[in-house]
């Protein structure tokens, strides 16, 4: 059934992609042909130094999408450019993604942020601590990350051919691993913490997690590309991931199918989408101004000590200035968003080379610009 709905929804969308460009307004006047070709340059430029293959960057301007656009190559093999419609995965960008999902629904009074997760997943072994949804939000939850820790899980046999379509059946990779540390004693960054925090908001939102996504993103925001990393290769419009190896070959990266992880790296676009997935969260379109705020609170330890990650974003203040961004990294791609409320502008990144450095993309996004005036 999962599978089904997001089949029917990627072609669905696809059907009517070409027909929004037809019908919806513009909403924002594009970056002139020199502030294009600058950007143009800085990004060949950046993808020779860091020896990357492709990179796709999209641009806010006063909260609005003002360019998108592909440069280097999808598959150096064949040549294939990047382009604004190459679908690249999204790795731990896809946690904002889920926490915006955990965020509506708090907002419908579905969601305690302070309640033990197990009032939600009965089931989920327990353990002599007390987990809350705000501990997994915010990377408070003592959960280990992949190598930080012990990782025990339960082991199990499926019998479906996509058995982690459902986000309960992921849990068993480290369900039986001990806590770091007490919850809400420190701040330790789990990918696991997120998978977990997928099972609740499927628990809570009483649906299938892809038909709340379908629901309460995809369909909302338009989105005609963004879909769950499932194992399939014959997507045309995917990108192939690359990786430098202990000789400093770069060589194609094993295909790896994250859909597993859900909101903790298991999402793709093309950059597009992710531009416009970044709009959204700037413009309030998806949750209230007030939670929004909420989200974007850093959040302080048991002892009152302060971290830099809000609920599903890293926040921080640079030059004076309110800065929310996150980073995405699998063996195939790397992935960034950046956005500066203050000024509503913003950047996002995606890589198809797992040694690259998406911030030093964006850096060199805003260096263009500036030279372009």
């Amino acid at each position: 059934m999962m599978l089904n709905c997001l089949r029917r929804t990627a072609l669905s969308f696809a059907v009517i992609a070409l027909l929004l460009l037809f019908i919806l307004p513009l909403q924002a006047r594009e970056l002139n042909n020199r502030q294009q070709q600058m950007i143009r340059q800085a990004m060949l430029k950046e993808l020779k130094k860091q020896g990357a293959v492709g990179v796709a960057v999209g641009y806010l301007q006063n909260g609005q999408v003002v360019h998108a656009e592909g440069y280097g190559y999808a598959d150096l093999a064949n040549k294939q450019q990047m382009s604004k419609s190459t679908v690249v995965n999204w790795a731990s960008n896809s946690k904002p993604v889920m926490a915006i999902l955990a965020l509506q629904l708090v907002e419908k009074g579905q969601l305690d942020l302070d309640a033990d997760i197990h009032d939600y997943l009965p089931n989920y072994p327990p353990t002599t601590s007390r987990i809350t949804t705000r501990h997994l939000l915010c990377h408070q939850s003592g959960i280990p990350h992949y190598k930080n820790g012990p990782v025990v899980g339960t082991p199990r046999k499926f019998r479906e051919q996509l058995p982690y379509l459902d986000p309960v059946n992921a849990l068993h990779k480290f369900d039986k691993s001990p806590l770091l540390f007490q919850p809400g004693a420190k701040y330790s960054y789990s990918s696991y913490a997120y998978v977990l925090l997928s099972a609740v908001v499927q628990a809570t939102g009483k649906e299938p997690i892809d038909q709340q996504l379908d629901k309460r993103i995809i369909q909302p925001l338009r989105l005609t590309s963004f879909e769950m990393d499932l194992p399939e290769s014959n997507n045309r419009n995917w990108s192939v991931g690359y990786y430098r190896n202990s000789n400093g070959q770069v060589l194609p990266a094993p295909e790896e199918a994250h859909y597993w992880k859900h909101g903790a790296g298991g999402y793709k676009s093309n950059i597009r989408d992710f531009a416009r997935w970044a709009q959204a969260v700037m413009n309030d379109e998806l949750i209230s101004a007030r939670t929004r705020k909420l989200m974007w609170t850093a959040q302080r330890t048991n002892n009152g000590q302060a971290t830099k990650k809000g609920l599903g974003v890293t926040v921080e203040v640079q030059n004076g200035r309110p800065k929310i961004s996150h980073n995405g990294s699998q063996t195939e791609a790397r992935s960034r968003m950046v956005l500066y409320p203050s000024s509503r502008n913003g950047v996002v990144i995606l890589c198809n080379s797992n040694h690259a450095n998406p911030g030093r993309f964006s850096t060199a996004v805003y260096t263009a610009l500036r030279a372009a005036r």
